[in-house]
């Protein structure tokens, strides 16, 4: 494989850890220093430390518990509109968070779709902010993500599995006993601990939907203690919490064992003659009509309401949508350079330990939440130079760092298959440096290039972190222009740039990913 090497990936791909070094330890390292060596937490910071945990342990255990039933439900049935079904529970992935809490709020807010409904029944409309609202949040974000992840353990399970319990007439309890409990005990505890890891590193669930002090969690306490108090060294001391906080849930989440294959079958059509009573298909199809309309809902209403504020909204709007669409280009490029040239060095030192190192760097990130890494930036940068004139580019960095670990997700298995299926004919035929990532990889790797660009477009798009610290009115972005027309209480406008930002954020997904995939070789 070193024969084979793109030499200049070898250093693009060190340069990207080292990058990905800074960005994390090094901007941790940076609010360490900062940290005032005296200065204690308050019991303001506890509560929120408290909080923080308590929202996300809830967050992560009910969207586990809920999505079972789902990934059972599609599991066991065959039906029209299935694959639609499976691409909804992909969109809250790439959904804008701000999008996403204005559409809970048509639904699940004072004036929403469900008030209305308790209304007609005489009761009293829900209080959605709080601690309710933020697992509310995170269950709508995170409820998709486990039910693929329980889904695809669900359909590992062979066929010939089903066909031997059919034949010695095991019923639905049997089934369950005997062949799923065994793989949720193995997949579960995973999820858990992943979902668990993305609601506590949330910040605009907390932001929009927390409701006050009562529901602060320890990224919103960096924010604040920042943007309303300059308090540099408090906001170091609590980064310095959120990122053991953080760091201690990935370690726990890496330990936990991967699940490995229930048995090897030969990948007959599954046929589940243990689900064709009516009560277990009334049931599945209360199930999945349920988790339709609590994902496609809030979507309806963002696309209702805001096409009647789309015509009003003010001009500062368009530019902050601009100013996002460049950032998200150029957080689209710099993700696809440091992940393709990370992936070519992994690939190329498969099997040796510096590989497995450099593959870990790159989900450093994961652990590393934002607000500390822009916290760390601020502080390095203030000496120097003006930060709030560089929220762009540093947004722009921040952005492609935290969409590296998905982009490097799909992205390595791509070039290991690529490497391993024509890396010898390519030798043989003395393809070597930039003519073999040009005529070579590139065109066999056009479609997760595609789909890892598009991602990093799409949730750079939709971002309400790093700038949330750096940009004055004048460097704002759409998400944040958003927030500020909810903040003022203008929810029509607020509806239209959700709109303007959703179909913006979608509009980048599918160029990339639809670039990718025409005309491609593989």
């Amino acid at each position: 494989m070193a024969e084979r090497a793109f030499k200049v990936s070898h250093l693009a791909g060190a340069a990207s850890a080292a990058l990905l070094l800074a960005l994390s330890f090094g901007t941790l390292g940076a609010v360490v220093w900062r940290a005032e060596a005296g200065q204690a937490l308050g019991p303001a910071d506890w509560a929120a430390i408290r909080f923080t945990l308590l929202q996300a342990s809830l967050s992560a255990a009910l969207s586990v518990a809920l999505a079972v039933p789902v990934a059972r439900a599609l599991a066991r049935r065959n039906f029209p509109g299935r694959a639609l079904l499976l691409t909804l529970l992909g969109a809250p992935f790439i959904l804008p968070v701000i999008v996403a809490v204005l559409g809970l709020l048509a639904v699940f807010g004072r004036s929403g779709v469900l008030a209305i409904a308790l209304g007609w029944l005489g009761l009293p409309p829900v209080q959605i902010y709080g601690l309710h609202g933020v697992v509310l949040g995170h269950v709508f974000f995170n409820l998709p993500l486990a039910t693929r992840l329980i889904l695809q353990a669900w359909l590992e399970i062979p066929a010939e599995r089903f066909r031997l319990a059919a034949s010695l007439g095991a019923g639905p309890g049997d089934i369950q006993r005997l062949l799923e409990w065994p793989m949720l005990r193995a997949v579960v505890p995973g999820a858990f601990l992943v979902i668990f890891l993305i609601s506590m590193t949330s910040f605009a669930v907390a932001l929009t939907l927390g409701g006050g002090p009562r529901g602060t969690t320890v990224e919103l306490a960096i924010y604040q203690a920042f943007r309303f108090d300059f308090d540099l060294g408090h906001a170091a001391l609590l980064a310095v919490v959120q990122f053991t906080l953080a760091g201690a849930a990935a370690l726990v989440a890496f330990w936990v064992a991967v699940p490995g294959a229930i048995g090897a079958g030969l990948d007959r059509r599954v046929e589940r003659w243990d689900s064709r009573t009516g009560a277990l298909r009334a049931q599945d199809l209360a199930v999945l009509v349920a988790v339709t309309l609590f994902l496609a809902l809030p979507l309806v209403m963002i696309a209702w309401r805001g096409a009647a504020g789309f015509v009003a909204l003010p001009l500062g709007v368009y530019e902050a949508a601009l100013r996002s669409v460049g950032v998200a280009l150029v957080s689209a490029a710099i993700c696809l350079v440091m992940s393709l040239s990370m992936a070519l060095m992994i690939a190329q030192l498969r099997g040796r330990g510096a590989g497995r190192v450099i593959e870990g760097l790159g989900y450093v990130t994961i652990a590393a939440s934002p607000l500390v890494i822009g916290t760390g930036l601020f502080i390095v940068i203030f000496p120097l130079a003006d930060p709030v004139a560089l929220a762009l580019p540093i947004t722009a960095l921040v952005n492609a760092a935290t969409s590296l670990p998905f982009a490097l997700r799909v992205l390595v298995p791509a070039v290991q298959q690529v490497e391993a299926a024509h890396g010898r004919l390519a030798d043989v035929l003395g393809m070597t440096g930039w003519a073999r990532l040009r005529l070579f990889l590139i065109p066999r790797l056009r479609r997760p290039i595609g789909f890892s660009a598009g991602l990093a477009a799409a949730l750079s798009m939709g971002d309400l972190g790093v700038i949330a610290l750096f940009a004055d009115p004048g460097s704002a972005t759409l998400p944040l222009a958003l927030y500020r027309l909810m903040a003022a209480y203008r929810m029509d406008q607020a509806a239209g740039a959700a709109l303007l930002l959703l179909g913006l954020s979608l509009m980048l997904f599918w160029l990339f990913d639809r670039g990718g995939r025409i005309d491609a070789d593989a």
